[in-house]
């Protein structure tokens, strides 16, 4: 990723290699957003299949513990580092977790995807954002940060119901299956930008 503003005007290529990257961006940024509302319809279902009822709360604060304290360092090490190859690392961490928590059969290995999936997360919210702002221009960055907002809201209202039919019919795995595809997605369009 180039650090220079892309201005609306440049060459096709330039163009083409933003959309590429503001699709990875957008994909990084619905794993996130997407990985807490699907759960928490499924929730219950896990709880029950895995008997944990004592530590059903250690699954979402487990997430949300580890990607507050990883936000910071990310931002930090994206400033020293660079961002691209960090959110590259961020998604696949994440996607690691995913694969650890489809594959879960205790809380405690559920509880320890959820804080992988957090490590990851934690670079996926803050450095999509980051990037926004290095290379767009600020005139344009509100209708980016915008449309990175939207994939909140999408994601609040297609994540409940995208939730409960996982829990409904393939199974609740699915809940973390789904971010593998999605991730390899991302990774695909960052790649290549």
């Amino acid at each position: 990723m180039t650090t220079q503003p892309v201005t609306a005007t440049g060459p096709a290529g330039e163009k083409q290699h933003m959309v590429l990257m503001f699709v990875g961006l957008m994909l990084s940024m619905l794993l996130a957003a997407l990985n807490q509302t699907v759960l928490s319809t499924a929730l219950p279902t896990i709880v029950g299949e895995l008997h944990g009822v004592s530590d059903m709360l250690w699954v979402i604060t487990a997430f949300i513990l580890a990607s507050t304290i990883t936000m910071p360092i990310y931002g930090k090490l994206g400033d020293l580092m660079g961002r691209k190859a960090l959110l590259i690392a961020a998604i696949i961490l994440f996607m690691i977790g995913s694969v650890i928590g489809g594959l879960a059969n205790d809380m405690g290995v559920l509880i320890t995807a959820r804080v992988v999936q957090g490590l990851g997360g934690g670079g996926l919210m803050i450095l999509s954002q980051a990037v926004i702002a290095d290379v767009v221009p600020p005139r344009e960055r509100g209708k980016y940060m915008g449309m990175m907002g939207g994939v909140f809201a999408i994601a609040s209202v297609a994540g409940p119901l995208l939730g409960g039919w996982f829990t409904e019919g393939p199974g609740w795995r699915w809940v973390f299956w789904i971010n593998i595809p999605l991730g390899l997605l991302a990774l695909a369009a960052l790649s290549s930008s």
